[in-house]
């Protein structure tokens, strides 16, 4: 069958705006170095004419600049309509990106939307408001089961008037221990010798002493 009617032709794909920039493009790269080129025959042109004198030779050099200069200008006309064409299209590409994109996001939105329904759909409101009542409860037992293992055994029940009397008493002995005057009697008993022992039997005041200057007992 293929013989008597042939193969049909494969079918191009349509036209992408990413490969129509990208060759858009090429051509603008293309053009900018023919103008580069054509700048620099403008700028060996221009030198030659500054070190010749006026004349036929002089002429026939600047009608080559003139011609370079109009090819430069037609080129940069090109350039110019590239760029332009690159960058409309560019802008529509970002278009329908942003379209696909919003195009996206909706039907994420929606397939979200779907999942909430059903879910919201298996949460029963009235179930949660009995497990709450629930915990509720379950808080105020366990309140109740620590206030019963807190609670003492065997106190014995104590007048309040015996531990006031107590308190006071307790006072009474902590002003006890508070009390100094015993570092007062300290202070007035009689200081140590100083110097070394003497050999006189009796001190300054005439009481018998013995050899470290100290009273002496007197024998019974």
């Amino acid at each position: 069958m293929n013989r008597i009617f042939g193969r049909g032709k494969p079918k191009t794909p349509p036209p992408n705006l990413s490969d129509c920039i990208g060759n858009v493009d090429a051509r603008t790269e293309s053009i900018e170095k023919k103008v580069g080129r054509l700048d620099a025959e403008l700028m060996k042109y221009k030198d030659q004419m500054k070190k010749m004198r006026d004349g036929p030779a002089k002429n026939m050099v600047k009608q080559k600049a003139m011609r370079v200069l109009k090819q430069k200008r037609m080129y940069e006309g090109q350039r110019d309509q590239l760029a332009q064409q690159s960058f409309n299209m560019e802008q529509a590409n970002y278009t329908i990106q942003s379209l696909k994109d919003t195009k996206t996001t909706v039907e994420a939105m929606k397939i979200g939307a779907k999942e909430m329904k059903k879910a919201y759909k298996e949460v029963k409101l009235d179930q949660i408001e009995d497990l709450q009542d629930q915990l509720e409860d379950m808080m105020e037992d366990a309140g109740e089961v620590q206030e019963a293992l807190s609670r003492s055994y065997g106190t014995p029940e104590i007048d309040e008037d015996d531990l006031e009397a107590e308190l006071d008493a307790l006072g009474d002995e902590l002003l006890l221990d508070d009390d100094s005057s015993y570092l007062d009697e300290a202070a007035e008993a009689p200081s140590i010798p100083d110097g070394i022992p003497s050999d006189s039997k009796t001190n300054k005041d005439g009481v018998l002493v013995d050899e470290f200057g100290l009273p002496q007992i007197p024998a019974t």
